[in-house]
């Protein structure tokens, strides 16, 4: 294994053991387990509609981590400028881009694990009807792929500010600018002056048209590139925020 690689999985541990040494993990996995049911099974009306899928369950996801996600990244990087903890963790023998990964991937594996939690209501649609499970399949894999595209803005978020609250609030509006890019109400507002070709890049940005169509089982790769690049860009925004920080 390299010593990259080692660093990396190291800062994954260190923080995976902080999530759970706290009751941030459990508190954020029982919200999101209740209001995954919720908004599911009243608000999705999963047993009136009569159609064996998880079409409830998953339209909601964009707008559950619009918060819960933020809540989660918002401590990566304030918390520990707050504590002083930063400088410490930076002058290890490890790089900054790896010290972000590192954070990035533990928080996105958290969420990973959180989402795995939810099974039972794919248990559920199953004992109910035949559902497309490949359909079902590949909605999860865009939930975690669209949580991750969260995580990244929110870390980035976390890095400018030493206060969780406001890197919460920043971290909720950047994503809520990428969930709305892409609707009619954004739209209007470039439409009669801006070229077709910006028009068409703002529609691009859109959180919501990406996840779409990877839950109805249409696994694109330009969507996969999508969320791999925008997870790039904000990691990389990151680390570049924190080399600025180490070098004032």
């Amino acid at each position: 294994m390299s010593s990259a690689v080692y660093a990396v999985l190291n800062v994954m541990r260190r923080e995976l053991a902080g999530y759970f040494s706290t009751p941030v993990a459990w508190v954020f996995i029982v919200i999101f387990l209740v209001m995954s049911g919720v908004f599911t099974f009243y608000l999705g009306s999963f047993y009136e509609r009569g159609i064996a899928d998880l079409q409830p369950f998953f339209q909601f996801h964009p707008w559950l981590y619009l918060f819960l996600v933020p809540a989660i990244a918002m401590r990566l990087w304030a918390e520990e400028r707050r504590s002083g903890t930063v400088e410490l963790l930076l002058t290890l023998p490890l790089s900054t881009w790896q010290a972000v990964l590192g954070k990035f991937l533990a928080a996105w594996f958290f969420v990973g694990l959180a989402l795995i939690l939810t099974f039972p209501v794919w248990i559920t649609v199953n004992y109910l009807g035949n559902p497309d499970n490949g359909v079902i399949i590949s909605a999860y894999i865009g939930s975690w792929l669209m949580a991750g595209g969260f995580l990244a803005i929110g870390s980035c978020m976390s890095a400018l500010t030493q206060n969780q609250v406001v890197a919460f609030i920043l971290s909720v509006v950047v994503c809520f600018g990428f969930l709305l890019s892409g609707l009619p109400m954004v739209m209007n507002l470039f439409t009669g002056w801006a070229p077709q070709a910006l028009l068409d890049a703002v529609a691009d940005f859109s959180f919501l048209s990406h996840f779409a169509a990877i839950s109805k089982g249409v696994i694109d790769i330009r969507d996969l590139v999508y969320f791999g690049l925008v997870m790039m860009f904000w990691l990389l925004a990151n680390t570049i925020l924190l080399e600025i920080r180490k070098a004032d």
